[in-house]
């Protein structure tokens, strides 16, 4: 079959993401001997040119979307992603009868919402490298959707769906061949870095989380040695820049550390990252780890300072174990990226005051702390109930496309957003979210790209910062 994936995230900020996902169900399709592109419309300067341009090019027999954000999760500046979504689907159903298929990591929060506003045959709800064939499969042989897995679809008005266990991880997954499906070199050039697995689900039970919906409520681990070989491959090939982006990259502990053993027993050369470290598992044994695997910059995704925030966020560690990590990255010679998260349950001033105390006294020179202020509520999460319950949230269904935030009723949004940009003000090393908007940041990532400058990007936030402010603005 004839195969056209469309990726169609245009967001670059803070810097382009790779879409990883798109590329593993294109190499996984085309492994099974369908003809298969992948249309980026990232750097597309007239997108809907580019999508006309490639339907005409190739007559398609199936059309996938990959749907990465349905929006910029930021409460202060909010960027609705669905109405670009709209206009592509459009065009799309005006040049082709192909069968229309979602995919990607918005399309498993909330498939039925979408099927119904794109009007999409069908959705991949996550594992899209092994769903995806399936599906192609299934439509060669007759259309048998009842058993293909993972995927979902509209019958006479009704919500259906296939077996949606979790899939069996191949390590064929791990790396696929980005530079067949992607300009590699235009993502490298804005910073990018490319994404490694070493692990698929979360146990956890983070009140705003989805991952568990997505990936599955239990670890799927691929072995440390094909995860490491991912990397050592890349780096072999010429990619040093690389991240990886498990959801908690130090859970479990020991795989953690046997896939940093591996990298640290074959010379790569690739610069590693990642900034999906909990605090239950930062110590000093990880961080030298990591450090002899090749990492060069850490982010530890704290949320909160405050005992009373993190039972809220049903985080499951404390401030205690928040300071324990903080401690351990202090001895440590990796740079350090720290995110907190205002505006949960359970904040107050108090709890404010308090985060932000902590993240200035723990600040060494080159760490950055970075504050986001309110959270995106999504269906089917413990936060939207509890936002109801409270009065917060009363939209649901297809309206949840719409970015929809919470905010502690315990706390004034104007006198928050005061207090994190009054410590911004005074210190260079702190963000918060409308940083990532700055109309300077595309620039700033290209001037930073053609320097010396060891990523990752963050680890620079000091001295940027300075640059512009001396030319009388600031992030």
């Amino acid at each position: 079959m004839e195969v056209l994936i469309i990726s169609t995230n245009r967001h670059k900020h803070p810097v382009p993401v790779m879409p990883y996902g798109a590329c593993l169900a294109a190499e996984a399709a085309a492994r099974e001997g369908h003809g298969v592109r992948l249309l980026d419309l990232l750097f597309e300067p007239d997108p809907l040119a580019a999508v006309k341009a490639a339907i005409r090019a190739r007559s398609p027999d199936i059309i996938g979307l990959s749907i990465r954000n349905l929006d910029n999760n930021d409460m202060q500046a909010p960027e609705d992603f669905v109405a670009e979504l709209a206009e592509v689907t459009r065009t799309i159903r005006r040049l082709s009868a192909a069968p229309l298929i979602l995919g990607g990591a918005a399309v498993g929060v909330m498939p039925e919402p979408l099927l119904r506003y794109t009007r999409a045959d069908y959705a991949i709800l996550g594992d899209g490298e092994a769903a995806f064939p399936a599906f192609l499969k299934a439509m060669e042989n007759g259309g048998a959707r009842y058993e293909v897995p993972r995927l979902a679809w509209l019958e006479k008005g009704y919500y259906r769906t296939g077996p949606q266990e979790p899939l069996e991880l191949e390590a064929a997954a791990l790396r696929p061949r980005f530079e067949n499906w992607l300009n590699v070199k235009a993502y490298c050039a804005a910073n990018a870095a490319l994404p490694v697995q070493s692990k698929r689900g979360c146990p956890y039970s983070c009140i705003y989380c989805t991952y568990g919906t997505n990936e599955g409520e239990e670890y799927r681990l691929f072995p440390p040695e094909d995860a490491a070989r991912a990397v050592i491959d890349l780096a072999a090939a010429g990619r040093r820049d690389i991240e990886f982006v498990d959801n908690v990259f130090n859970s479990p502990y020991l795989h953690a550390l046997e896939v940093c053993d591996h990298l640290a027993r074959t010379p790569h050369r690739a610069r590693l990252t990642t900034v999906e470290l909990n605090p239950a598992f930062v110590d000093r044994r990880l961080l030298t780890a990591m450090e002899e695997a090749g990492f060069v910059g850490v982010g530890v995704t704290a949320e909160s300072a405050a005992d009373e925030v993190l039972a809220g966020l049903q985080k499951g560690y404390t401030r205690s174990e928040v300071e324990g990590a903080a401690a351990a990255v202090r001895k440590s010679n990796l740079p350090c990226f720290w995110l907190f998260l205002l505006g949960g349950p359970g904040e107050t001033e108090q709890t404010v005051t308090e985060t932000l105390g902590f993240a200035q006294r723990v600040l060494r020179r080159g760490d950055v702390a970075f504050f986001n202020v309110g959270i995106r509520i999504y269906p089917g999460t413990e936060l939207a109930r509890l936002a109801r319950q409270q009065g917060v949230l009363q939209d649901s269904g297809q309206a949840m496309l719409q970015p929809k935030f919470y905010f502690s009723p315990e706390l004034s949004r104007e006198w928050t957003l005061k207090q994190v940009r009054r410590a911004a003000a005074a210190n260079l090393s702190l963000l918060h979210s409308a940083s990532l908007s700055h109309p300077w940041l595309p620039a700033v990532n290209r001037l930073v790209g053609r320097l010396p400058m060891r990523p990752p990007l963050w680890r620079h936030t000091r001295i940027i910062r300075r640059v512009i402010r001396a030319l009388g603005r600031d992030i």
